[in-house]
C-alpha cells in the first residue's frame, strides 16, 4: 500500500486548499466593498471584482453564485462590523440607559460614518436589488430594532411589549435616515451632533414608556 501524502506537501505558501480559498473569499469581499462603496454595485460588473481583486473569475465563482451573491455577502460582513462595534459599546458603558444608549449611538455613528463605503453599501447600494436582499435587509433593522426594544425594557423590568418594540422600530428607521442623508452629502450637523441628538430622541421615547409602566 502507498503511503499517505503528507499533509504539508498539499500546502502553499503555509496555506492549504481550504485557507487559501478562504483568503480568495476575502480579496473578493474587500473587492467589492471598495467597488460597491465608490461606484455603486449597478456599475459593477463580476470582471471588475475580479481585477479589483486579482483574481480571475473562476476563482470569484468559487465563493459566489453571482454579482448580488457577493453584495449579499458584503452586506452581510459590515452588518455584522457594525453590530460587534454598536452592541459590544453598550456592553461595555455603566449599567445606566442614558450611558448605554449614548455608547451604542456613538459607535454606531461611528462604525458607518468611519468608512464612507460601508455606510453606501448598507444604507443604499442593497435597498431594491432584489427580494430576497430586501427582506435580509429588512431583517437587519428588526435586528437593531429588536436590540433597543430589549435594552429599554431591561430597564424598565418589563417584557418587550408590541407597543415598545413598534417605537424602537420607529427610532430605527430615523437613526438609518438620518445616516442616509449624511452618506448623501447633507451634513446639517457634526457627527458629535448627531450623537447627541439621537440620544435624547432615544431617552424621550425610553422615558414615555416608563411613565407608561408607572
Amino acid at each position: 500500500m502507498a503511503d499517505a501524502v503528507p499533509d504539508n506537501s498539499r500546502r502553499y505558501r503555509g496555506l492549504n486548499a481550504g485557507q487559501r480559498q478562504s483568503a480568495r473569499r476575502g480579496q473578493l469581499l474587500a473587492a467589492g466593498l471598495e467597488l460597491f462603496g465608490t461606484a455603486g454595485q449597478s456599475a459593477v460588473s463580476v470582471k471588475q471584482v475580479c481585477r479589483q481583486a486579482g483574481l480571475t473569475e473562476r476563482y470569484f465563482y468559487e465563493s459566489f453564485k453571482d454579482r448580488e451573491d457577493l453584495l449579499r455577502a458584503v452586506f452581510e460582513e459590515q452588518i455584522r462590523v457594525v453590530r460587534e462595534a454598536t452592541f459590544g459599546a453598550v456592553g461595555g458603558a455603566a449599567n445606566d440607559i442614558e450611558a448605554q444608549a449614548r455608547a451604542g449611538m456613538n459607535a454606531f455613528i461611528r462604525a458607518v460614518a468611519g468608512d464612507p463605503r460601508i455606510a453606501r453599501v448598507i444604507f443604499l447600494e442593497v435597498v431594491g436589488v432584489s427580494p430576497a436582499l430586501e427582506e435580509r435587509r429588512r431583517r437587519a433593522i428588526h435586528e437593531f430594532a429588536h436590540f433597543n426594544a430589549e435594552l429599554a425594557a431591561g430597564h424598565l423590568g418589563i417584557e418587550a411589549t408590541r407597543r415598545l418594540r413598534m417605537g424602537a422600530l420607529a427610532l430605527s428607521g430615523g437613526i438609518i435616515e438620518v445616516m442616509v442623508d449624511w452618506t448623501l452629502g447633507y451634513r446639517e450637523a457634526t457627527l458629535d451632533e448627531i450623537v447627541d441628538l439621537l440620544t435624547t430622541l432615544f431617552m424621550a421615547a425610553y422615558r414615555q414608556f416608563a411613565s407608561e409602566v408607572g
